[in-house]
């Protein structure tokens, strides 16, 4: 076969949009040189890589099998880069993070104390449902990702940097607000608004209901915290979300934190990536700050009256 590094990058970028035309931006150069490139792609494979559904681009077992070799190639380049830089005494290269959306309530405080001590580095944040960033992770395309529940089925290395506490929250107005301490009984007449199946917090909340031997009654499951506060502020529930959604006071969101017992549920952020990648000098850096910044915070704890 021969194929070149710039062809390489392309089928990447065509992986990555699921468009020619949009790999071709991504690439700087036309569509139809784009176009040109990848027949010259799979001409030299000798199999179809891709195919084109309702203006879509899908990759065949040969193409994503292309796309994971391509992506190797690539992280071991960039790896080479940064680590001539480190000798040099340069720190610069793109650091990609991938996060769960809740993580959004603080990753950006922190990679904005990363970025001003090191503004040559690029930074690359996906925030997506913990489902997307999972995808990421299988597929190796980061260097990094924090989230609230790894999957167990994966050879990670994980580690525990900062808690992620789960709080039972209320309108404002609701009767409960006001009293407590409560049990997970003096809440069964009322309805739950949830997040999604599959998210890292609503795993944890349905494995410590499981555990409690407590069925709520579910009105709605939604699949962002905005959504979750908004339902709840108009008193259509009550939810349990990461406390770090709450940022700032929880009044603020039109909601009171409940005094119920076993809450706030233990949870904590983890970083994790697979085990084996080899760590770039830029990933090694920023693991080191994500430790040092968050060694002892954490959001505040507790009911709202405690705020």
């Amino acid at each position: 076969m021969n194929i070149t590094f710039r062809q390489l990058k392309l089928f990447l970028a065509l992986a990555d949009t699921g468009s020619v035309s949009r790999a071709a931006q991504a690439c700087h150069v036309t569509q139809p040189t784009a176009s040109m490139q990848l027949k010259e792609v799979s001409d030299s494979v000798g199999l179809p890589l891709y195919e084109v559904i309702a203006k879509r681009v899908h990759l065949t077992d040969a193409g994503r099998d292309l796309a994971r070799t391509a992506r190797a190639i690539q992280d071991e380049w960039a790896a080479f880069e940064q680590r001539i830089d480190a000798t040099q005494g340069l720190t610069r290269g793109q650091l990609r993070v991938a996060v769960v959306s809740t993580a959004k309530y603080f990753v950006p405080r922190l990679l904005g104390s990363f970025c001003a001590q090191y503004p040559e580095i690029d930074i690359a944040l996906e925030v997506l449902n913990r489902d997307g960033v999972v995808q990421r992770l299988r597929d190796n395309r980061d260097d990094l990702y924090i989230m609230s529940m790894p999957p167990a089925d994966m050879d990670l290395e994980d580690q525990v940097f900062l808690p992620n506490p789960l709080v039972v929250i209320a309108a404002q107005s609701h009767p409960l607000a006001s009293q407590g301490p409560l049990t997970l009984q003096d809440l069964s007449a009322q309805r739950f608004i949830l997040r999604e199946r599959g998210s890292g917090t609503r795993m944890a909340v349905d494995a410590h209901f499981k555990r409690q031997r407590f069925k709520p009654q579910l009105r709605l499951e939604l699949g962002s915290n905005e959504a979750v506060k908004e339902a709840v502020a108009g008193d259509l529930g009550l939810s349990v979300l990461s406390r770090h959604a709450l940022a700032g006071q929880p009044a603020a969101h039109g909601v009171a934190v409940l005094d119920v017992q076993g809450f706030p549920l233990a949870s904590s952020w983890h970083l994790v990536r697979q085990k084996g990648k080899q760590w770039t000098p830029i990933a090694r850096v920023f693991q080191a700050h994500l430790l040092a910044r968050s060694a002892g915070w954490a959001p505040p704890l507790g009911t709202e009256s405690q705020d």
